[in-house]
């Protein structure tokens, strides 16, 4: 699938202009003159855009308004229409009318949602196939509203419980660099127009020592840096290098009770979701693996799938993977039990992410003077080390 921009002229001769996803060139002008338009130029487009190009706030927009045009009575393809006719993002826009298109050849809504796996993925078709089926799709598009806000407020937990602590470690590295190349030095040259490095307490001996180590690897220490990141890029994008950093993300002391309560409410949510909508046990398990954002999770809620097509129950499987806390396992057992398992799993979510924004905001408080501490000491001994001879010659000067 790819995008192309067209220039075509409609049947009393205005000239129109948009994208088209499509396969090839030729698909866009079969579509083209399906819709008594005459092409005048398709032309494929180079797009260099990272991810799907479609904002989340993007995606909840359009699927509140369509739930609301499909609760009021609105055909599904009029719904497309109107909704590709007023979307102010290109990308967005061109997957609509693909959809609009592909539904009129024939196509159910979720095989043509399918088409564009960048915007719509396997949880969001999984739902809208369910609605289908169930002639509840506005009830489900709402659930996925609702579903894609709480996630997205998931991913700012996560971010925020690794981004303020890499944050701070990257100005401690840029502060150390520049006062090794930088301040240093100049001090050095001072100190050597006073009466030379003999003379100066060790303290700042050791540390214009480490300054000169440090400006003398540099020509080393810049393609070492840039190889070691070439290298741990490699090692994560391998199937062994990424579930070690998982595993590793999950036992850390202080970032790893919080990523699991991430991990539990992102599960919980997914997975109420999707039985609350109608799609089956074993396919929810499996789309909750994949949306799971963990090899580690994702190896046990496969693990938890092949038991359930076995005949057990979802609650041992799941206690045995060791992410999930005793008493989110006995929820679920009991929500099996009453069968309303899709209620009791909302519940667990909403209490989880309850717990995850505390977790954060206690995280934060708690690495913030941790991290400061650090920063500080390292930039004092190196200002004290730099000021004592300083404060040794003024007092020579004095006593002269």
């Amino acid at each position: 699938m790819a995008e192309f921009a067209w220039v075509a002229r409609g049947p009393t001769g205005e000239v129109q202009k948009g994208v088209m996803v499509a396969d090839t060139k030729a698909a866009v002008e079969r579509r083209l003159r399906a819709q008594q338009l005459n092409p005048q130029r398709v032309s494929k487009r180079l797009s260099l855009t990272f991810g799907s190009g479609v904002d989340s706030t993007e995606l909840v927009k359009f699927v509140r308004q369509f739930a609301t045009m499909i609760d009021a009575g609105l055909p599904l393809v009029q719904c497309l229409d109107i909704l590709s006719s007023q979307e102010p993002n290109p990308i967005l826009k061109a997957a609509l009318l693909d959809i609009k298109s592909t539904v009129e050849q024939g196509a159910t809504f979720s095989d043509a949602l399918r088409r564009h796996p960048k915007i719509f993925d396997e949880l969001f078709v999984n739902l809208v196939n369910a609605g289908e089926v169930g002639g509840i799709l506005d009830t489900i598009l709402q659930r996925l509203a609702i579903y894609i806000e709480k996630n997205v407020k998931l991913r700012r937990q996560v971010k925020g419980a690794l981004t303020y602590p890499i944050a701070v470690i990257v100005i401690m590295i840029i502060v150390m660099v520049v006062l090794m190349t930088f301040v240093i030095p100049a001090f050095e040259n001072m100190f050597a127009e006073f009466g030379g490095k003999g003379e100066l307490p060790k303290l700042t001996q050791v540390v214009i020592a480490i300054s000169n180590g440090f400006v003398a690897s540099l020509p080393v220490l810049i393609p070492a840096s840039i190889a070691l990141g070439f290298a741990a890029v490699q090692f994560y994008r391998r199937p062994k290098g990424k579930r070690f950093v998982h595993k590793m993300i999950l036992k850390l002391p202080i970032i790893g009770p919080v990523m699991k309560k991430i991990v539990v409410a992102r599960f919980s949510r997914t997975m109420g979701t999707l039985l609350a909508s109608g799609v089956p046990i074993i396919d929810s398990m499996n789309i909750v693996a994949k949306a799971s954002g963990n090899v580690i999770v994702e190896e046990g809620l496969l693990y938890a799938r092949d038991k359930i097509s076995e005949g057990r129950n979802l609650a041992e499987p799941l206690g045995e993977v060791g992410v999930f806390p005793g008493m989110v396992v006995q929820m679920v057992g009991v929500g099996e039990q009453t069968g309303a398992l899709d209620t009791m799993l909302n519940k667990v979510a909403d209490f989880y992410e309850d717990e995850t924004d505390v977790a954060v905001a206690a995280l934060t408080s708690l690495i913030e003077p941790i991290m400061m501490v650090m920063v500080g000491t390292l930039v004092g001994v190196v200002l004290v080390s730099m000021y004592l001879p300083i404060f040794s010659l003024a007092g020579n000067i004095k006593s002269e």
